[in-house]
């Protein structure tokens, strides 16, 4: 028995080929659809996952503003964010997200929640690209359908 089969192979940063993939976002619900985008950000759809090395895919998500949310989610949700001064505190809600043209920012935030919470999980956000039409600007890197 060959003994060297028992090894287990980690990836390498300098081994790692990242794919690109598009993901139409009309009519999905924008959690299940989030965590189905981390999970390829960060790698675990390939048989060569290593949890310490960036092994994921970059992802292009198109017709953003046309996600959903499942309940009474889209008026009652609410999202924070803080400028670092007194009183600085803003709220708002994914239905004003999307009134004020930033839809990009539900599923940013709701993916960003999922990735890691350290420089490898930075390195992963990157390598996310959310647009709110159905036309994106990478072309050039011949992406491919993603199925779910």
């Amino acid at each position: 028995m060959d003994t060297l089969s028992f090894k287990t192979q980690s990836a390498r940063k300098e081994d790692v080929t990242h794919k690109w993939y598009v993901v139409d976002a009309e009519g999905e619900v924008v959690g299940r659809l989030a965590s189905r985008i981390a999970h390829v950000l960060r790698g675990k759809h390939n048989p060569s996952y290593t949890p310490h090395v960036d092994t994921g895919d970059c992802v292009i998500v198109i017709n953003a503003d046309k996600v959903r949310f499942t309940g009474n989610k889209a008026a009652v949700k609410e999202y924070l964010r803080y400028s670092g001064y007194p009183g600085g505190q803003k709220r708002s809600t994914p239905n004003d997200l999307l009134n004020s043209n930033r839809g990009e920012r539900i599923i940013e935030n709701a993916v960003r929640g999922m990735l890691p919470k350290n420089r490898l999980g930075r390195a992963m956000y990157k390598k996310l690209f959310v647009y709110t039409g159905a036309e994106h600007p990478h072309g050039a890197q011949k992406p491919e359908e993603f199925n779910f």
